[in-house]
């Protein structure tokens, strides 16, 4: 339908402003009702040595399949499961040690009511996220969170605005809180987010670093010209060699820019000498289990564009440089 409104943007944008600000009031009043039911609901989660089962109808179906994906992608297993499908087979998925997360704003909704006389002859514990603190669900319920009766953002006050959005808000903040005090780590963060910028940021250096035949090793005392000519012959063709001692536990670095401020200084005269009298002597180092995230902050901190990757002996085992990191769009 064509707006009659020869100029509507100022009315869509009081509409839109309202419906924010009565979802972001909803959810300010949800942290400040918080209590102890929220921090039993965090027990409930931390003690199941099943997964969290999350399940609802509709719209909180929806948002309940949003809190378990980040549930699971924060150190918590867990599944979302359709309340229709689950009594027509899909109850299956549930054991007895698992923790039934169920949403339902009325806490009345028929698909939901029927699962609760199945769940218990599981053995299933359950936690709710309701509206009502005294409807069906709640009641035979373990733990109730209650969201309150906020009025929904819909003009109509019928679709679910307010509510749902209390509800995912309280899902995230049990997700977060379960994933601090599960120690849960940036490491084992990246474990579970392998793909997207995102995992790229959280790889391990060991999985970009040169290595092998790309590695640039270079024992001391070697002629400056002899270790330029090594380096160009190096498999990738590094802007960085690694000076090593008979140990072969790095001492030094020589790179690119230590060749171009020694020519200006020096001349050819300058690559006469061997390689100890050049190179740096204070390399930035990094480990192979680091992430390159990591390793991405320290050559911005030192605007340097290689680091030496090395063992706890302080043996050298890879090289990063500036271009792998452009290489896996970093």
């Amino acid at each position: 339908m064509v707006p009659t409104d020869p100029n509507p943007g100022p009315a869509r944008l009081a509409l839109a402003r309202e419906v924010l600000g009565l979802e972001s009031d909803a959810i300010r009043a949800l942290a400040d009702q918080l209590g102890g039911a929220f921090v039993r609901a965090v027990d409930e989660v931390l003690a199941t040595d099943g997964m969290v089962v999350v399940t609802g109808m509709g719209k909180a179906g929806l948002v309940g399949a949003k809190i378990s994906a980040t549930l699971a992608s924060t150190g918590t297993p867990s599944l979302s499961l359709h309340p229709a499908e689950a009594v027509h087979g899909d109850l299956g998925r549930i054991r007895g040690d698992d923790l039934v997360l169920a949403l339902s704003n009325s806490g009345e909704t028929g698909e939901l009511k029927a699962l609760i006389p199945p769940i218990r002859r599981i053995g299933a514990r359950v936690v709710a996220i309701v509206g009502d603190a005294g409807s069906t669900l709640a009641r035979h319920s373990d733990v109730v969170l209650d969201i309150g009766k906020p009025p929904e953002a819909c003009p109509l006050g019928l679709a679910p605005t307010t509510t749902t959005s209390a509800m995912l808000a309280l899902g995230d903040a049990l997700a977060m809180v379960v994933q601090q005090e599960r120690g849960f780590s940036r490491e084992d963060f990246a474990r579970y987010h392998p793909a997207g910028s995102l995992g790229r940021r959280l790889m391990r250096v060991a999985d970009v670093m040169r290595k092998g035949d790309e590695l640039p090793l270079i024992a001391s005392g070697t002629p400056l010209r002899q270790a330029l000519v090594a380096m160009s012959r190096t498999q990738g063709r590094p802007g960085a060699g690694l000076v090593t001692d008979a140990d072969g536990r790095l001492i030094g670095i020589f790179t690119d820019g230590d060749l171009r401020r020694l020519l200006e200084t020096d001349g050819l005269a300058g690559l006469d000498g061997p390689i100890d009298d050049s190179m740096g002597t204070s390399p930035k180092t990094l480990g192979p289990g680091e992430l390159v995230d990591d390793a991405m902050h320290k050559l911005h901190e030192f605007r340097i564009d290689q680091l030496a990757v090395v063992d706890g002996d302080g043996r050298p085992v890879g090289l990063l440089d500036i271009q792998d990191l452009l290489d896996v769009r970093l």
